[in-house]
């Protein structure tokens, strides 16, 4: 009987393994037919170190990773949009380990500014216990920005001339799917994990918000800008 069990037990792993692997492949298979449709690349490993860049989203958990990057240029912009995931990892009181992984879609591009670092996301009870625990959330002057998103940087100022009145309308109007975070001359923009088929919106969301910054970003902070 205990042989009969042990059977089992390794064949519904094979199984679960092998769905498992079916699905990473049927994913591979779909981001790659969506790159040859845009005209870009597609690469499972990171062909440009996004990892390495300074975003707040990649410092999370206790291990992280990247892969499926579907890379080049859309609608005149420089993009790599790619899986991302990270774990964190908790003990019960018997001391078993365990990992709970989340998820995100991604897209870097480039801004030609020097961005102090800025994150930009959906206000959610979560982040509304962070500000309690006096984590700070910019205020702005529209009364419905501040409840639906959280906006936080050490240089207020620049946050503040990133953020005008006409980028909380385009913000306001993405319905909160979206966060970015600025960095340097990098944008990255995030939302929940998608289907290969459903990538093309986060573009367009990446692409939107460079569009919509104000033009003294550009005048004061620009790479060329002198001060």
């Amino acid at each position: 009987m205990e042989a009969l069990v042990f059977v089992v037990i390794v064949l519904v792993v094979i199984a679960v393994a092998g769905v498992s692997f079916w699905l990473k492949q049927k994913r591979r298979q779909g981001f790659a037919l969506m790159a040859r449709q845009l005209g870009m690349s597609f690469s499972t490993a990171d062909p440009i170190g996004v990892l390495g860049m300074p975003f707040r989203l990649f410092r999370k958990g206790d291990g992280r990773g990247a892969e499926n990057f579907v890379h080049g240029t859309w609608q005149g912009c420089h993009v790599a949009l790619f899986d991302f995931w990270y774990y964190e990892r908790s003990s019960d009181s018997n001391g078993r380990s365990s990992k709970t992984y989340y998820r995100f879609q991604c897209v870097v591009t480039e801004i030609a500014a020097a961005c102090s670092p800025v994150t930009i996301g959906p206000e959610s009870v979560l982040s509304r216990i962070a500000d309690g625990l006096g984590f700070d959330d910019l205020q702005f002057e529209s009364e419905e920005f501040n409840r639906r998103f959280q906006v936080q940087s050490g240089d207020r100022k620049f946050a503040y001339d990133l953020v005008d009145a006409r980028m909380m309308d385009w913000l306001l109007g993405t319905g909160g799917a979206y966060s970015f975070e600025a960095s340097g001359k990098w944008l990255l923009t995030s939302c929940r994990k998608l289907k290969p088929v459903e990538i093309v919106p986060l573009l367009g969301r990446a692409k939107g918000f460079t569009d919509q910054i104000p033009r003294v970003v550009y005048s004061l902070y620009g790479l060329g800008a002198s001060g």
